[in-house]
């Protein structure tokens, strides 16, 4: 796949020719190694220092799913839960948008994850330099959709002038809203069904922070 630089981007990034056929080359990747692992029809516990890793059997997959987290996080392209937390299908049940905000939407997929799939944690996860965050911090005019967005964090991080701490206070703020307006989910952490916590993943570092 050929690739050329960004223009007008920091250097040492680049994108494909045509994105689209990256994306199916990527696929046509990953179908391969699925449809070999599904050859096997077993769920495996493999090795690795200093955990192991479980490997879910595509086969168990196409009819059912498992996961142990759900992960409340920002869209930024950088911040993926698989990656951070070094996981493989069907082990993490994820929601994203900018700003990682508790949504309708958002608090109505995490009480699907915990009533329905029964996942016993829930971590809400900020990272460091969260553009979403930036914008609320700022006074740019911005389109009615992405003000929209932002609101709620505006509100969350009430006149932070750090990021950093803005970062955090956002994502706590996100973790309180869930269970406030979610009985399902507050009940669920009253009875000790749920755990429920906050991270702040730094992008220079790779370390996801405990912050409550």
């Amino acid at each position: 796949m050929r690739v050329q630089p960004v223009e007008a981007a920091e250097e040492g990034f680049c994108v494909p020719e045509d994105p689209l056929q990256a994306l199916m080359a990527g696929n046509r990747r990953f179908a391969e190694a699925w449809q070999r692992a599904d050859q096997e029809n077993k769920t495996t516990l493999r090795a690795a220092n200093p955990d192991p890793r479980c490997f879910h059997s595509p086969r168990a997959l196409a009819t059912s799913q498992n996961p142990w987290a759900t992960v409340l996080t920002c869209s930024d392209s950088r911040v993926s839960p698989s990656w951070v937390f070094d996981t493989t299908p069907g082990e993490l049940f994820v929601i994203r948008n900018a700003g990682n905000t508790a949504f309708t939407e958002a608090i109505a997929s995490v009480e699907y994850s915990v009533s329905v799939l029964k996942t016993p944690l829930l971590m809400v996860m900020g990272h460091s330099g969260c553009g979403a965050v930036t914008a609320a911090m700022g006074t740019n005019p911005l389109t009615p959709s992405l003000d929209r967005l932002i609101q709620p964090i505006r509100e969350n991080i009430s006149g932070s002038s750090d990021l950093e701490e803005a970062v955090k206070r956002n994502a706590l703020a996100s973790a309180s809203t869930l269970v406030q307006r979610s009985a399902v989910l507050a009940d669920a952490k009253t009875s000790g069904a749920l755990k429920l916590v906050v991270g702040c993943f730094q992008l220079n570092s790779g370390v996801v922070t405990l912050i409550e």
